[in-house]
């Protein structure tokens, strides 16, 4: 008995917990010194300071992630990275070392093995980005999606530039959502190496397949693995049909999606089960609803380059001519050209959606746009009613290749040169320059443009050409090619936005531009950042690039009814680009997501619109005699005069505040407040 007393007292000193222990292997963390650490003593604190709390615990949290991490990839050094690279035992020196992390921390070995691969991956090719989870700047969600959308890199020559890039895109002022991450990552990766893109893309789309898989309670899944593209026409497909029932049908919108799904298959009706004798959705033919429901719009935002193939750059050579950014006025035009937007449009019933095993252009029409930067938009009925703003699906210019081509033959001029150089008439002398020649060949690489599919995220050029060349492809340029500037508004209504600049914004912004939200643009409402003042559209608010942004339905509403304030003006430092900022009720700013469709689609920046009517014109009162007896005049809605009002007022006073704290102002402006 006392011997068994023994052992566990010496196994609870080297790590296992003794009973009723709150932590093993030091001082409980409840126990420490709250001041030390930083931490507030107290959970009294107002609204404010809880949220300052919670922002410096997402830092704290992302440093002993780190900690972590650097922890794991030290038993990887010890423990493993000897003998890597001839263990050929089952139980290897790697799934050993995995073994005791998953003991030590009582979780599943599959679970320590992905730990130790990210911490390896982490040290080993993103060391970069690694500082980045040290200093905060990055969550460790985020970090798993960079670990996992980088695997492509490992062991490539261009591994370090991707490891810098990402990280100086993390440390740019702004914020970042799991899908602007993943873009990101995406759009590094796909544009170095498009040829193993390419190999991996026909990969998965042999290994494509139908499975089912049984589960409890007497339900199964159902499951396919198809392109991206097909998978969003079935997902539009069935939403379109979930969606016909009324208001009291009492299934959840997954549920009724599910009995969409099987109604399509099936060629079974479908109908709202809420038992009203008045409803119009009582039986609903699937297949009449597939059939003649409007188009299928899938939107495709690329660079025109991208549609002519890969270009051949050589390493610390400037960017490709696909995502090169020209900053003088004086090339507007040539920019405008380079982007185009392609949208792919596909009519397909329910059953050829279910059974095809052709492209997504086969079911549904897809507008691709090329331009410098490529943006397709679609605006769903709920957007539009939303915000007022017209559903269209606009294209933009795309340029010709010029810029690539011209590019290429720079290159190709400066090696002709450089062998010309060393191309000397003694014979070791030519040795020396073909030698020379062959080592810049190995340093030279093929760069690719990407597209951007809303909801699905980047996608490589390959994919992108194979789009191209559907015969179902529509591809819309975006502008006429020239510097002038395109219409911002309806003609008609300066309230809703041209289709041009419809298409720029989503474009543009890609997703919700609310801080962290993962909503796509082309599914969310366009939003008058400053309140339209319908009286006198001519003081503010008025249908502009700058003054639209994209908002999915519950932020658009938040910012309508709730008390958060948004703001968004030029970067002086970036022309082309703008600044946004969102102020909680408190006083709390943060700023707007750090990654956009600029950073995507160069080419975006030389889009230029031209000024809503009468902007900037300033009508004085007509002085008027009131006739005797007339009741006095009221205004249509004080309380939402004063709400804008103030609002405007925050805006100001957090422009005032970010330039103290080193964010650009915007340029002063001459326009009266609204109100």
């Amino acid at each position: 008995m006392s011997v068994g007393i023994i052992t566990i007292e010496h196994m609870s000193d080297r790590g296992v917990g003794a009973v009723n222990a709150p932590q093993v292997g030091g001082v409980a963390w409840a126990t420490r010194d709250h001041t030390a650490m930083g931490l507030p003593v107290s959970f009294d604190l107002p609204v404010g300071g809880h949220l300052d709390a919670l922002a410096d615990l997402a830092a704290g949290a992302a440093y002993l992630e780190w900690r972590r991490y650097r922890h794991v990839a030290a038993l990887h050094t010890d423990l493993v990275l000897a003998e890597e690279d001839r263990d050929e035992r089952a139980v290897d020196a790697f799934a050993q070392c995995a073994a005791r992390i998953a003991t030590a921390l009582s979780v599943s070995q599959y679970v320590a093995e992905r730990i130790l691969d990210h911490a390896v991956a982490l040290r080993d090719r993103l060391p970069r980005v690694f500082e980045c989870l040290r200093d905060g700047v990055v969550s460790p969600s985020h970090i798993r999606t960079i670990v996992s959308r980088t695997e492509l890199i490992h062991g490539r020559s261009y591994q370090g530039l991707v490891d810098a890039d990402i990280a100086d895109a993390l440390r740019k002022p702004g914020s970042w959502s799991t899908g602007r991450v993943r873009d990101l990552c995406d759009q590094m990766v796909y544009r170095r190496d498009p040829d193993a893109v390419r190999e991996r893309r026909d990969d998965a789309l042999k290994g494509r397949c139908f499975f089912t898989e049984a589960g409890l309670d007497g339900m199964a899944t159902v499951g396919a693995t198809m392109s991206a593209e097909q998978a969003a026409i079935v997902a539009r497909v069935v939403e379109r049909l979930a969606a016909q029932v009324c208001r009291h049908d009492s299934r959840t919108k997954t549920a009724r999606a599910s009995d969409a799904l099987f109604a399509l298959v099936k060629h079974a009706p479908f109908g709202c089960d809420c038992a009203r004798p008045d409803c119009a959705y009582t039986v609903v033919d699937a297949d009449e609803v597939a059939t003649n429901a409007a188009r299928i719009v899938i939107h495709v935002v690329t660079d025109t380059t991208t549609l002519t193939g890969p270009a051949t750059t050589t390493e610390g050579a400037a960017e490709p001519a696909a995502h090169a950014r020209t900053q003088d006025a004086g090339t507007t035009a040539a920019a405008a050209e380079e982007v185009a937007v392609e949208e792919v449009v596909v009519e397909k019933t329910a059953a050829d959606t279910a059974t095809s095993d052709a492209v997504a252009a086969d079911a549904v029409a897809v507008d691709e746009v090329a331009v410098d930067e490529v943006a397709a938009a679609e605006t769903t009925a709920e957007a539009a009613a939303a915000d007022g703003v017209a559903a269209e699906a606009v294209t933009t210019d795309e340029a010709a290749v010029e810029g690539a081509a011209a590019d290429d033959v720079v290159a190709e001029a400066v090696s002709t040169d450089e062998v010309a150089a060393e191309d000397v008439a003694a014979e070791d002398i030519a040795a020396e320059a073909a030698t020379d020649e062959v080592a810049v060949e190995s340093e030279s690489e093929l760069v690719d443009g990407v597209g951007y599919i809303p909801g699905l995220g980047i996608v490589s050029g390959a994919h992108i050409r194979d789009l191209a060349a559907d015969p179902a492809t529509l591809i819309r340029p975006l502008g006429d090619g020239t510097d002038t500037p395109l219409p911002a508004t309806q003609p008609a209504d300066p309230y809703r936005p041209s289709a041009a600049l419809n298409t720029y914004i989503r474009a543009r912004d890609q997703y919700c531009t609310w801080p962290g939200c993962n909503r796509p643009a082309w599914d969310g409402d366009l939003d008058h950042i400053t309140e339209y003042d319908h009286a006198h559209p001519e003081r503010g608010g008025q249908t502009t690039a700058t003054g639209l942004g994209a908002k999915c339905r519950f932020h658009h509403l938040l910012k309508t009814f709730g008390d958060f304030v948004d703001d968004q003006y030029p970067d002086p430092d970036h022309p082309g680009r703008i600044i946004r900022t969102f102020t909680i009720p408190e006083g709390r700013t943060v700023l707007g997501p750090a990654y956009t469709g600029h950073d995507a689609h160069p080419g975006l920046d030389m889009i230029v619109f031209g000024d809503p009517p009468d902007a900037g014109k300033k009508t004085p009162p007509t002085p008027r005699t009131p006739t005797p007896g007339e009741p006095e005049p009221t205004r249509p809605a004080p309380r939402t005069e004063q709400k804008h009002a103030r609002r405007r007022q925050e805006r100001n006073r957090n422009r005032l505040r970010n330039a103290l704290n080193g964010v650009a102002p915007p340029l002063a402006e001459d326009t009266p407040p609204p109100f």
